[in-house]
């Protein structure tokens, strides 16, 4: 089964999960410090939540296809790379909670977009401190030859 992930980046992350539960009618499958998901059935979407600042407004954060094996990550960084789109694989990273093996590549407008599977549960939000959650490690560009950015890679 696959299913879309959308990852907002929330300003209170407790009234969010409070909204988001009654919108759906589900309560979270993971809720930790700075961090909640929900794995809803119907639509079928992967809901990421990560606590921001309260300064700032919810903002998307990443798109995503969740999978599951890393052979479908394998065979999607390759039918991307086929197809022109520059890509940036991470295996084995450890991020929102969860071993990862993942894709990257970018949309025409610069939006970040993540084939991932879940391997397992993790202790940690981040792979790193003071790295961002849920950023492709080298955000490709639509076509480039080169990827530019370098954001630290999650979720």
């Amino acid at each position: 089964m696959s299913r879309l992930q959308l990852a907002l980046r929330v300003p209170d992350l407790a009234a969010s999960v409070a909204f988001y539960t009654k919108l759906f009618a589900t309560e979270p499958a993971k809720l930790r410090d700075g961090y909640a998901n929900f794995a809803i059935a119907e639509p079928p979407l992967k809901l990421v939540l990560i606590e921001g600042t309260p300064q700032e407004a919810t903002r998307m954060d990443h798109l995503g296809v969740e999978v599951d094996s890393t052979e479908a990550v394998h065979a999607a960084a390759t039918r991307l790379g086929e197809a022109g789109l520059a890509t940036e694989e991470e295996n084995d990273t450890t991020c929102c909670y969860a071993l990862q093996d993942k894709v990257w590549v970018r949309g025409p407008g610069g939006e970040p977009w993540e084939v991932y599977v879940v391997k397992a549960d993790a202790g940690t939000l981040t792979k790193q401190q003071g790295s961002t959650c849920c950023s492709p490690p080298a955000a490709a560009q639509d076509g480039a030859a080169e990827p530019v950015g370098t954001a630290g890679g999650c979720c």
